[in-house]
């Protein structure tokens, strides 16, 4: 080993090596101190590649001898450290790529990643959730109150609790310590369609090109079955046998199943079977993810709203010509549409309320025309007795 040189600095010595990046010789700085009656030598850095001079390696000895620096050894193993604990770490942006990962792409997936990236990856994005502060997500929902409707808003602190679930449930993170406020939505919004608007509509489902997407909508119609639920239909969950439809993974939670009224099952041995799986395939023959355009043409030619939504607003139609026949009973009406608790179906109450009114003012006419005859009966005895 090459012989160290002294320097005017007590305890920083040198030894000249071939100059890291460029050509010539560059001194590589060394310091000797004493600790606990131990004499350390430790080697600092390069005069060029670490812009060093004999005054700063002067300091960074005077550093080491009272303790406020660590070696460079020390540092290494410390950032060995931190490194292993970084890869431990499950922040929200981490486990948020390991969510959608987990999500089928559509769009769905497309407005849920614009969601994040717009509000939850700034003020969240690099904490773990236990990291989280009620305070901080308050904050956050008052704000976008602000702009923003209270079903947005909603969506977006939605988004944020299933990440946080997705990553306790696969043991990833702890969750948070407290619960994620959401706003209160009025979400009982129902769509109906007049005679009129149901015959309109039904001609232009027959009269455009995309049959596979009017027959989801007849379906959606006739059977009152949600969009992702007629997506990932499959041919083993129909059975013309039993006339019933199993729905897998709803939106209630445990698997279901519905029956097959006529109009429903006409629909389905309309439909020639591919090599698909599912009744109504995607692209190659996979689950669908989307109507396209062909949904809002339909609607379009049909002259129907522009808020008519084309899937669901048919589930709501389907369940409010049943409550309005008078003829089903919330209760039937609630395992019909898969509802997971009767407050979601008590949106059509009123409907049913209308027909029980309407059935119980025929009483009205009964009587009504009893006293008619009555009065006639009177009338004419009077005339015979003259």
């Amino acid at each position: 080993m090459q012989k160290r040189s002294k320097t005017k600095y007590p305890g920083v010595y040198y030894r000249d090596s071939k100059r890291v990046g460029g050509p010539g010789i560059e001194r590589v700085y060394y310091i000797v101190f004493k600790k606990d009656g131990k004499t350390i030598e430790e080697k600092i850095g390069r005069q060029y590649v670490d812009d060093l001079t004999p005054a700063k390696v002067a300091g960074i000895r005077a550093e080491r001898i009272e303790g406020k620096r660590l070696s460079r050894k020390e540092n290494r193993a410390l950032a060995e450290a931190e490194k292993a604990a970084e890869a431990k770490r499950y922040t929200i942006n981490r486990l948020w790529d390991e969510y959608r990962l987990n999500r089928t792409h559509g769009k769905g997936l497309d407005i849920d990643t614009n969601r994040y990236e717009n509000y939850l990856k700034e003020p969240f994005g690099e904490k773990e959730p236990q990291e989280l502060v009620k305070l901080d997500v308050d904050r956050i929902r008052l704000n976008l109150l602000k702009k923003k409707s209270p079903q947005t808003v909603k969506h977006v602190l939605n988004l944020l609790t299933w990440i946080i679930n997705y990553g306790v449930k696969n043991n990833l993170c702890a969750g948070v310590s407290f619960h994620i406020q959401k706003p209160t939505v009025n979400n009982e919004r129902t769509e109906d369609l007049n005679p009129e608007q149901l015959t309109s509509l039904l001609s232009a489902i027959e009269n455009d090109p995309n049959i596979p997407v009017g027959n989801m909508m007849k379906m959606a119609l006739y059977s009152g079955m949600r969009r992702g639920e007629l997506f990932k239909l499959k041919w083993n969950d129909v059975s013309f046998d039993t006339g019933f439809i199993w729905i897998r993974d709803p939106k209630g939670g445990k698997d279901q199943k519905i029956p097959m009224n006529d109009m429903a099952r006409g629909v389905l041995e309309s439909i020639a079977r591919t090599k698909s799986p599912y009744v109504f395939p995607g692209q190659d023959g996979e689950k669908r993810v989307t109507l396209g355009r062909s949904g809002t043409r339909i609607r379009e030619a049909a002259g129907l709203p522009k808020n008519f939504r084309p899937m669901h607003g048919l589930r709501h139609a389907y369940a409010s010509m049943l409550a309005s026949s008078g003829n089903v009973d919330m209760y039937v009406l609630q395992k019909l549409m898969t509802h997971k608790s009767p407050q979601m179906t008590q949106r059509y109450a009123h409907l049913r309320d209308e027909a029980l009114k309407n059935g119980a003012g025929q009483i009205d006419d009964i009587f009504k025309k009893q006293a008619e005859n009555s009065q006639e009966e009177k009338i004419a005895n009077i005339k015979d007795r003259k």
